[in-house]
């Protein structure tokens, strides 16, 4: 396989995607919606999911159409707005999110925030035998490998963090905590080197981390689960739920925040992280 050339051609396809969520944020009346999904998502994956099929015909795994596994050596795994509550809710930052299988081992990521607070749009992307990432075209060469947690890191958390601003200072402490919408993006930007670790501490799914968990690889990174474990995606149980938490970056920070007390974010009160 060559995936350079592969990963030129998927990043084609989200960043065209990636237009109808830039201008699902743009309309008057704030995006569509039903309940708590938004109309965008299903219409992105279709148009995801056919190109993608049609440059390589393998197994998908999809968070709004569904999967369809067949027992073949690759798989496309799609979200096509991580993020989906933050998006409705008025934040930027949501991401469309491909990633590649290639049995159960992420060799390709696209992570795309068409709408992003500071950076404009912002795509990051890596493939087996690229010598760094891809940042909105250009190589990054940065390694997380010796990165540990101190007082000048950032860690990367859900935007939900906002409602507890002491607890999570303390739990990532010396680290700075920086509320940030989408997981996948998280990752994608720890692994750009914005910060040293990004957490979720809610469930996640495939979808939800596969393009990142690539993106990490790129970077000398890892993806672990609540236990510190390395996370795998070799099995449908896998796929549907890769961690009930999970802390990506530099091995080492990550290891730190395995072992902090996360239960006490969740005492008397619920939240989404």
């Amino acid at each position: 396989m060559d995936y350079q050339s592969l990963l030129k051609d998927v990043t084609e396809i989200v960043l065209q995607a990636g237009k109808l969520l830039e201008a699902e944020w743009a309309l008057p009346t704030g995006p569509r919606r039903q309940g708590d999904k938004a109309d965008i998502d299903l219409e992105i994956e279709i148009e995801l999911r056919a190109a993608l099929l049609n440059r390589l015909d393998c197994d998908y795994w999809g968070e709004e159409t569904g999967s369809r596994l067949s027992g073949a050596e690759y798989c496309w795994v799609v979200d096509p707005n991580d993020g989906t509550a933050d998006f409705l809710d008025g934040l930027k930052g949501s991401a469309l999110s491909v990633g590649l299988l290639y049995l159960g081992i992420p060799m390709l990521g696209v992570v795309y925030a068409p709408v992003t607070d500071l950076r404009g749009p912002d795509c990051i992307s890596w493939a087996l035998g690229l010598s760094g990432i891809l940042r909105n075209g250009h190589l990054i060469t940065h390694s997380l490998q010796h990165v540990r947690l101190e007082s000048a890191s950032r860690v990367l958390v859900s935007a939900a963090a906002r409602k507890k601003p002491e607890l999570n200072a303390m739990l990532f402490a010396p680290a700075q905590a920086i509320p940030t919408p989408s997981i996948a993006y998280r990752l994608a930007t720890v692994a750009a080197g914005d910060a040293v670790a990004g957490v979720s501490l809610v469930p996640t799914s495939a979808h939800d981390t596969v393009a990142g968990h690539a993106i990490l690889l790129g970077s000398g990174g890892d993806l672990l689960d609540a236990q510190g474990r390395a996370i795998t995606y070799y099995t449908h149980q896998q796929l549907s739920q890769t961690s009930q938490r999970c802390f990506g970056g530099s091995r080492n920070a990550c290891m730190t925040l395995v072992s902090r007390d996360w239960e006490m974010l969740f005492n008397n009160w619920g939240m989404t992280n």
